[in-house]
């Protein structure tokens, strides 16, 4: 393949990837591991529910580092289009739109947190309605997120692993690297799309399992897209 010189457009875009890799990663594990956790450790729906009532504070902070965690994505995606584009526009544009669909699912499937506030706020027009059964029905929204939210995760799969086969291509960073980006990519979309068929078996295969290699992925090419300059291609 041969490839025009790096411009300076491209050597900004790649230090926005590298800084957008490392600033989504604090308000994503807050939410995503350390509030997501509280909540899933609790046995059935009354727990829950008392758990975010107790904890609402919390839980919005869960749900204003999504809102982060999401808008970084944007400025990520972007940079991303902006690198690999001359590789191959076909490919870079089929892996940016993935990533904006599962940025844009993400935003609306964090929508149904507001819900399971609202069922649980004890307004008044929630007087009449048994508190089972808002407890009930706020664990539905909860399971409605997270399965969204796996869905979002197959998108994010797929296009990181585009992403990261022009990354190969291009000979910008490292074979190796690009190399483990595209096994970590490959093993979060192939793993959250067995969730949707076979849900039970996010019980065996936990997110330690296909999360450790896209986050350390993320983490290296963060730090290495800011402190390396992008190679010339061959």
């Amino acid at each position: 393949m041969s490839l025009a010189p790096v411009n300076d457009s491209q050597r900004t875009a790649a230090r926005v990837v590298g800084a957008s890799y490392l600033l989504a990663i604090p308000p994503a594990l807050f939410s995503g591991i350390y509030v997501a956790s509280q909540i899933v450790t609790h046995r059935n729906a009354a727990e829950s529910a008392q758990w975010i009532i107790a904890h609402a504070r919390l839980f919005r902070l869960g749900i204003a580092s999504d809102l982060i965690a999401f808008a970084i994505d944007i400025a990520l995606i972007t940079a991303l289009y902006v690198v690999l584009r001359p590789v191959s526009r076909g490919l870079a544009l089929f892996a940016a739109l993935t990533r904006v669909i599962e940025t844009a699912l993400f935003f609306a499937v964090t929508l149904k947190y507001f819900d399971v506030l609202g069922l649980l706020s004890g307004a008044d027009y929630l007087q009449g309605v048994d508190a089972g059964h808002l407890q009930a029905l706020a664990r539905l929204a909860i399971s409605a997120h997270n399965s969204g939210y796996n869905v979002g995760l197959v998108l994010a799969g797929v296009g990181s692993t585009v992403f990261c086969y022009l990354w190969l291509e291009s000979g910008y960073i490292p074979k190796w690297l690009a190399g483990f980006g595209i096994f970590a990519s490959a093993m979060l979309a192939l793993i959250t799309f067995t969730y949707v068929i076979f849900p039970e078996y996010a019980k065996i295969i936990t997110v330690g399992i296909y999360g450790a290699p896209i986050f350390l992925f993320e983490l290296a090419m963060g730090f290495w897209l800011l402190l390396k300059p992008l190679r010339s291609p061959a």
